[in-house]
């Protein structure tokens, strides 16, 4: 299978299936003599990790991640960074049912009609599994700018809108985020959510959500104007997670209900410091960044994998029927909060390397 780096100079390769042995990822590229340990990373992997609430796959995985390579004494080394986590509590016994049919809204069927074969236990490689290696990549982003930004860099994400559920965005509190089972900054949400969750995962059902990332602390002129736009990699990232199906940078895709004069973001100087009045843009203009905020949000897809009975094909082209036992998110997008973080992480890591590399 070809198409597993990301990045052009941090770049990370992950490997592994859901029910194999173990998954990981070799990081190249990050700069050398930055602090870097296990708990570092584990920080991020904690978030992700299934089996915290009711409203989130059952499998129990502690996705502790050891440090292979790259990292001597406290420190990196400018060598490839090789993580690996090991698969703990994978139970292939529940796909032996559902492996010759395909799940409908899966890439079960491409998956299949692209090479011929597929691992049928939990999606191999399809699977969101492979997603914790990601975040361990993006935990190594996340250090590296921090100490090449300084405190003013952070990267947050929250959950605003679960199925038809949408937060209040005046509401938006970083502090909650953390306080809840949900990712959600706005606390006046989390009830409904959580009976809206609760009838979904009676229903043998699922639902999709939204996602929302802030970065804050992010310096003029990261991106290109053409090719390797800024905007256009954090799609792309974004893009590239399992079972998203939409990015929206700063207004998105609202901004073609907007006029000229409420979509521009006016710019003013005041005691020599420039400032935008607002930042409809995220971040960005012409693929380059503003100094402002980076704003980015995506769709997460309902969850394929349902108990209900629905109607698919087997392997041999013939009419049958699928329910998907097992332990499966009610709602993906929940865990896709970390995973969305560490992408534009390291996009933006990539990003200021390569502007160091030609503006010094």
């Amino acid at each position: 299978m070809s198409f597993n780096t990301f990045g052009k100079i941090f770049r990370f390769t992950t490997w592994g299936e859901s029910h194999g042995p173990a998954i990981g990822v070799v990081v190249d590229g990050c700069p050398p003599k930055i602090n870097l340990s296990e708990k570092d990373i584990q920080t991020e992997l904690n978030k992700r990790r299934p089996g915290q609430s009711k409203f989130v796959t059952q499998r129990k995985e502690k996705d502790l991640v050891h440090i292979l390579s790259g990292v001597f004494e406290g420190r990196t080394t400018g060598t490839p960074i090789s993580l690996i986590i090991y698969n703990e509590d994978a139970k292939s016994r529940d796909y032996e049912t559902i492996k010759d049919k395909f799940r409908p809204g899966h890439a079960d069927f491409t998956y299949f009609k692209k090479y011929g074969i597929r691992d049928y236990r939990g999606g191999g490689r399809q699977s969101a599994r492979e997603t914790a290696s990601r975040v361990a990549a993006g935990a190594v982003a996340k250090i590296v700018l921090k100490t090449l930004l300084g405190r003013s860099f952070s990267i947050i994400g929250g959950v605003t809108q679960i199925g038809p559920l949408m937060i209040d965005h005046n509401n938006w509190d970083d502090k909650q985020i953390n306080k809840n089972n949900f990712f959600c900054p706005d606390k006046t949400s989390v009830a409904t959510w959580e009976e809206f969750l609760l009838d979904i995962r009676k229903q043998g059902n699922s639902c999709g959500a939204v996602i929302e990332l802030r970065a804050k602390g992010i310096p003029v002129g990261l991106g290109a104007p053409i090719y390797s736009k800024l905007d256009q990699d954090i799609a792309s990232a974004l893009m590239s997670i399992n079972a998203v199906k939409g990015v929206n940078i700063g207004a998105g895709m609202n901004a073609a209900a907007l006029t000229g004069d409420k979509n521009s973001d006016e710019i003013k100087s005041s005691k020599g410091k420039i400032k935008f009045r607002t930042n409809n843009a995220g971040g960005i203009l012409g693929g380059i960044s503003s100094g402002q905020d980076i704003v980015a949000s995506f769709a997460v897809k309902p969850t394929s994998s349902i108990l209900m009975a629905r109607e698919t094909i087997n392997t041999k082209g013939k009419n049958t029927k699928i329910s998907v036992r097992g332990r499966h998110d009610p709602c993906v997008g929940i865990r896709a909060v970390p995973i969305g973080e560490a992408m534009l992480a390291c996009v933006l890591l990539d990003h200021y390397l390569m502007h160091r590399a030609q503006c010094g």
